[in-house]
């Protein structure tokens, strides 16, 4: 879109002036002052910006001046809230001396002189979510020509403030910004373990908004209540139909549509293990509804019937995804007969015409018909395909282009991967977001749906606002988003922090997920986590981590003091739970290594102190085993300390429903190891009565733990032969 001519007067001018340049050509370098950058520092970031001077010390209260009507009202509402809860005065209707905020509608004739006055054109393009914001000392102008418009545009604003209270700075900006797709969306998990209160879910409307993201997608396989189904939902940990009223009405203030996703072939275990459905199974008791019993589509039907009178906006989401099981009961005669494609198309194709409504589209994931590109055509052309892939960077068109040769309109869904990982792995998240972004926008995808999934139950969403941001700001941002830019402005923009020290906890973080990786024991998993060293399994998984445990440990022990740093110099800070949530991230980490470093220390110990040919036994044996009932003491501790931050963490955002699940796994581990300190004990009696002590395998203690021992020397080398031109391949630089 070709700016104004005076925009671009202005941002030669900006740049003569060194004040700044355009938001998508800024590059930052790392060590640029944190809070006082004469370019602000906005997520996402705006697609036309201009900041003029240098930003100025701010002492005034902020006031609205001629709100014109209710909604206007109450986006400006929102707004002084959220500047009062970061200790900035703000007045919805101020008086006496105050600095203006001043909305205007772009179909006034107001806006009309005001833009000819500035020479900003108000591009069509801006319409639907866009807004013109000018700032500097004697006000603020917002110009927009819809409700998201005025909303996103005091989004914006709120972050132009930069630094905390008592040292509060505003920039001078110009900005027309508008968003390169029109979907951006998160997705959120409800059906593996964690069901989020009720509140909790209004904070997550409130804050994935102020980041201009408009879609949230709850997922349901069983947690959803229905009426005419009651044995479906779980008691304590479905959503209720007052619950799902409730919380629609809320995410319309905030210019956000729920989108369900009502799982309708696969994923649906937690239904079909009930012998009232089990008839409509695949498989026994299985996972995948069975297409050819008419049971399967009525049910669906049903389910669809509440959903519909609940959720009032354009879209719902069939889900439709992993159906492995189909062919293998049920329908095995007719997959044979027919191929594995046309039976699932076929039934996801009669799922579509059973619930069509006028005015709703349906979503689907892409995953199983993307295998089968020349049926595609076949399905609905009204129908949106969404693509979904989390670990790669790029190659993502071979899960588009099926549809979009099929004329179907795309999403796509990168994911957090915060999944069966004590701490998401955002090395791998960032550029999965960034490139799948990128991609879909080249491919004409027009929206972003950010998943965040529960598939080991114990997942926090607390400890996902890092991933879900960056794709707030690459579903808004067109082209490829900075993911250096984003990492250097979102402990600022998110927790107020002007230290730099939590985008610094992060990058220790990031690396200690990178240093397991390398190792190829997996990176932060829960399986590290819990798993035994002492058992065959963590055996083999001690021998791959030993060169890292250190460096692990440093990565994960800077992130929680660089934390606790953080919180210790400013009080300001926000988003406390999010910062909760980080440090038991990092704790668990720094555990992981901690726990195999320890097996490693047990293990040697207590074969040197019952190695063949130890005579002379005295005091300090019995020192080296109580130093060894030390450590076990330690690993009972580590399962204390992070079962008690779990355990806090999950209460300030889910229902108690799972919770046991997962403190079980906790209370699991801690009984292990004080079963070994009781052994230990009784060695310890048995060695102070006879002097004779079990062996380790009576102990439970393997000796496979103990590293290799060191090659003889090699025996004095021959003369050398004569040099030969190697043919090997040279290695790589």
């Amino acid at each position: 879109m070709t700016r104004s001519r005076s925009f671009a007067a202005i941002a030669l001018l900006a740049a003569a002036l060194g004040a700044g340049i355009p938001a998508q050509a800024q590059q930052r370098s790392p060590s640029a002052a944190p809070a006082s950058d004469l370019m602000p520092r906005l997520l996402p970031a705006p697609r036309e910006l201009v900041s003029v001077g240098v930003p100025q010390r701010f002492q005034t209260t902020i006031g609205f001046e001629g709100l014109r009507s209710d909604v206007d009202r109450s986006a400006a509402r929102e707004f002084v809230e959220a500047m009062r809860e970061r200790g900035i005065r703000a007045e919805l209707n101020a008086s006496g001396r105050h600095w203006p905020v001043e909305i205007i509608r772009r179909d006034t004739r107001e806006a009309e002189t005001f833009l000819t006055r500035q020479r900003l054109v108000f591009d069509p393009a801006m319409t639907a979510e866009g807004y013109i914001l000018l700032t500097n000392t004697d006000g603020a102008h917002l110009i927009a020509d819809s409700d998201a418009g005025v909303f996103y545009g005091l989004q914006t604003l709120k972050q132009l403030f930069a630094g905390a209270r008592d040292g509060l700075r505003l920039h001078s900006v110009t900005i027309r910004d508008w968003p390169a797709m029109r979907w951006r969306g998160v997705h959120d998990d409800l059906s593996r373990g964690p069901v989020p209160t009720l509140d909790y879910q209004k904070r997550q409307i409130r804050l994935l908004a102020s980041y201009k993201v408009n879609v949230f997608s709850p997922y349901f396989e069983h947690t959803l209540a229905f009426a005419s189904h009651p044995l479906i939902a779980p008691p304590g940990g479905a959503m209720s139909r007052e619950d799902v009223k409730e919380l629609v009405a809320y995410a319309k203030r905030f210019h956000v549509t729920i989108i369900p996703e009502q799982q309708t072939f696969g994923h649906l275990h937690h239904a079909l293990k009930q012998e009232l459905y089990a008839p409509l199974a695949e498989t026994p008791h299985g996972h995948v509804l069975a297409p050819d019993q008419p049971g399967s589509l009525a049910l669906t039907r049903e389910l669809f019937a509440e959903i519909d009178s609940l959720f009032p906006g354009p879209f719902l989401h069939l889900g439709a995804d992993e159906t492995f099981e189909l062919g293998k009961g049920q329908t095995k005669a007719r997959v044979e007969k027919d191929g594995i494609g046309p039976v699932y198309l076929k039934f996801l194709a009669d799922i579509e015409a059973a619930l069509r409504r006028p005015g709703r589209r349906f979503l689907f994931w892409g995953d199983i018909a993307m295998n089968h590109p020349a049926l595609v055509k076949s399905l609905p052309q009204d129908l949106i395909a969404v693509a979904w892939s989390y670990e790669r960077a790029s190659g993502f068109e071979r899960f588009l282009k099926p549809y979009t040769d099929a004329g179907m309109e795309t999403w796509v869904a990168p994911g957090v991967n915060n999944w069966n990982r004590v701490w998401p792995n955002y090395a791998m998240t960032l550029p999965n977001i960034q490139g799948f972004a990128r991609e879909g926008q080249a491919a004409g995808s027009t929206g972003l749906l950010n998943t965040s999934w529960d598939d080991n139950g114990d997942a926090l969403f607390e400890q996902t606002w890092y991933g879900l941001l960056f794709g707030a700001a690459a579903g808004w941002q067109p082209g490829e988003s900075s993911i250096p830019a984003f990492q250097r402005s979102f402990g600022l923009l998110f927790h107020g922090d002007t230290t730099g020290l939590i985008d610094a906890a992060h990058r220790h973080l990031i690396e200690a997920h990178r240093l397991l990786q390398s190792t190829r024991a997996g990176d932060a998993s829960s399986y590290l986590f819990f798993v035994d060293p002492f058992s065959s399994e963590g055996v083999v998984d001690l021998q791959r981590l030993r060169p890292q445990l250190t460096a692990v440990r440093v990565q994960a022990e800077s992130a929680v003091v660089k934390i606790l740093q953080a919180r210790q110099q400013q009080r300001h800070l926000r988003e406390l739970t999010a910062l909760d949530a980080m440090e038991l991230g990092a704790r668990r980490i720094d555990w992981i290594g901690a726990k195999f470093q320890t097996a490693d220390e047990i293990v040697t110990a207590y074969i040197k102190a019952t190695e063949p040919g130890r005579t002379n036994v005295s005091w300090v044996d019995l020192a080296e085993l109580s130093g060894i009932n030390g450590r076990l003491q330690d690993m009972r501790d580590g399962y204390v300390l992070t079962r008690e931050l779990f355990e806090r963490s999950w209460r300030a955002e889910n229902r108690p429903y799972w919770l046991q699940n997962n403190l079980a796994r906790y209370d699991a581990e801690i009984l292990t190891w004080l079963q070994r300190i009781n052994a230990m004990d009784q060695a310890r009696r048995q060695f102070s009565r006879d002097r004779v002590l079990p062996t380790p395998e009576e102990l439970g203690i393997p000796r496979a733990l103990l590293p290799a021992p060191p090659a003889p020397p090699a025996p004095p080398a021959a003369a050398p032969a004569p040099a030969r031109p190697s043919t090997a391949p040279r290695p790589p630089a």
